[in-house]
């Protein structure tokens, strides 16, 4: 293949001049027996049995490879060049994603490891290469069955099944090198004030220097700020000439240029403030009824892994074309150049986090799960669009043990003590611990039942919770319910060996006065601030989606749109 898959620039908040995309043909080779360490490939196998296109996972047909059974381990290895001027300064090799524990060699010596399968990490490879040819190696081992790492929508059986589908095993988003001088910028949170129209920087950065700040808007100066370090944390507050506001449907964008000495990293904010108000969910003061959908992330052709750019931008302009505002990113951390195109689009977005697949009753868990939930906080804080975060959903007992409480008390403390600007919610539909929003899931098919089962709360009564012997509502607090329909339509045919929430109905108009009549009873209620329908297209075998799996319209969008547009009982 002569053109390099996914080439564009991984990380839009963080661009750099000087890097170099990796992906494209990697050897590979199977480690069903995860014993390769023990046989010394990483200090020069050069026997490798497959060839796999970087970034798709071995699973994905867009890999070369197409292998759907469990894959316990993986090895990819791949030859680069680097030349006497690419040697000065430091070079750091980026992963976007390996699923699931991941270790590096660099010319047979070890650069680093990292377990979780959904976030970006980096290794300083500076001391390890050489001028001339540079072997790199990495071993995943992955094992969605042991109950230690979390799996997302990943099937535990051979087949995909209900709603967990193909596995991903290995590296699934893109490598890249990059170079930086000995004092460079490792990190940077924004901060938007609206008041006083202003941005505060918090970044940290290596060696001495003067970090400045340059806005833009429209690609007119609008705000400046410097301030010197001898390294460690730099804060900062830039001053706006020209404030814009990010809005759903408005994202907004200031360019932003970060200079610390000669390094020059390129990013981009947006100017906005979320706050819960009682019941309301107020977005730079406004209360915003969200108009949610269930967005899983998965793609026919590269499973986890979009095969272009484009096919990011289409699932937001789908989205939106369908009348939602915005959407649950469900199971699973998505990729940052999703995110800033959601950024772009004044898309709102849930981030969450893969925690199916993880033992919740085991107090252990914890160890598995936080430290990769704080590396997405941490990488993800910055997007505008990210309105809230949800690190677990629907965490149901495992094999008959109950969640430990702890658990999603102590994760929700955590995410709250590191990012004091936005809500979380401890664990979607059930069993809630503590969180600053309640929701439920309601799959109930019948217009008429659905909307009576909340026709008290409606009417200033008490929350009707389907787990109400696990869990109690919290009152005056946001409340919404964020899984609904899920209605099941075939376009080759009801009765398909499909899978779906209820009964499927008969004809599409039928399933248009079904989702009207659920949705308007989410619309209508002045105590709901959201809804999240399931899900804006099919999965593999789930067949509740607008769109197919291959994203083509089941039904007339202006419709769908019309019923979802309409403005909310709560809203301003």
């Amino acid at each position: 293949m002569t053109q390099i898959p996914r080439p564009e620039h991984p990380q839009p908040q963080m661009k750099r001049e000087h890097w170099k995309n990796l992906n494209g043909e990697w050897d590979f080779s199977f480690d069903f027996g995860c014993s390769g360490i023990d046989q010394k490939w990483q200090e020069g196998k050069t026997d490798w049995e497959k060839k796999i296109l970087v970034p798709f996972c071995p699973e994905s047909d867009l890999s070369g490879i197409g292998y759907k059974d469990f894959i316990p381990g993986v090895w990819y290895h791949r030859t680069i060049t680097l030349t006497g001027e690419e040697l000065k300064g430091d070079l750091l090799l980026h992963f976007g994603a390996v699923d699931y524990d991941a270790r590096v060699w660099i010319n047979g010596v070890e650069a680093g490891r990292h377990q979780g399968g959904y976030v970006s990490f980096t290794f300083d490879i500076t001391k390890l290469v050489k001028e001339g040819e540079n072997d790199i190696t990495l071993f995943a081992a992955d094992d969605v069955r042991s109950g230690k790492q979390p799996k997302g929508k990943q099937s535990h059986f051979f087949y995909s099944i209900g709603c967990d589908y193909t596995r991903t095993t290995g590296i699934w988003q893109t490598v890249w090198l990059e170079w930086v001088p000995e004092s460079y910028i490792e990190k940077v949170q924004y901060y938007p004030n609206l008041a006083e129209a202003t941005l505060g920087i918090k970044a940290v950065v290596k060696g001495q220097g003067t970090l400045e700040a340059k806005a833009f808007y429209g690609g007119e100066p609008c705000g400046s700020v410097s301030a010197k370090s001898e390294g460690g944390t730099v804060t900062m507050t830039l001053p706006l000439s020209r404030l814009e506001k990010w809005e759903p449907g408005h994202g907004r964008l200031y360019d932003l240029t970060l200079t610390y000495g000669e390094d020059k990293v390129e990013s981009y904010f947006g100017m906005r403030e979320v706050r819960l108000d009682g019941e309301k969910f107020l977005i730079n003061d406004k209360s915003v009824f969200q108009r949610l959908v269930l967005d899983q992330g998965f793609y026919p052709d590269g499973i986890y892994t979009a095969p272009t750019e484009e096919a990011l931008v289409k699932d937001v302009e789908l989205s939106m074309a369908a009348g939602f505002n915005g959407a649950r990113l469900h199971q699973k951390v998505f990729e940052p150049l999703f995110l800033y195109h959601c950024d772009k689009a004044g898309y709102l977005v849930w981030g969450e986090q893969g925690c199916w697949g993880l033992d919740y009753s085991n107090p252990a868990a914890l160890k598995y799960f936080l430290p990769e939930w704080m590396e997405a906080l941490e990488r993800d804080f910055n997007h505008p669009a990210i309105i809230g975060w949800c690190p677990f959903n629907e965490t149901w007992d495992y094999e008959g043990r109950r969640q430990d409480d702890s658990l999603l008390a102590n994760v929700y403390k955590m995410t709250k003590l590191y990012d004091t600007t936005r809500p979380c919610i401890d664990t979607s539909g059930n069993y809630h611990v503590v969180t600053d929003i309640y929701d439920l899931h309601n799959y109930e098919q019948d217009p008429a039942k659905f909307a009576a089962t909340y026709e008290s709360f409606k009417q200033g009564g008490d929350l009707e919770d389907n787990h109400g012997y696990r869990q109690t509502p919290v009152k005056g607090i946001p409340t919404f319910i964020s899984e609904y329909g899920g209605i099941k339509w075939d376009e080759e045919g009801v009765g398909k060996d499909g899978w779906g929430y209820g009964a499927g109905p008969a004809t599409k108009e039928e399933f248009l006065n079904r989702y009207k009549g659920l949705t308007d009873a989410l619309l209508d209620n002045p105590h709901m601030f959201a809804f999240c329908y399931t899900q804006l297209y099919d999965v593999e075998q789930e067949l509740n989606g607008l769109y197919t799996y291959e994203r083509k319209p089941k039904f007339d969008m202006d419709v769908i749109k019309a019923i979802n547009a309409r403005k909310a009982a709560i809203e301003d």
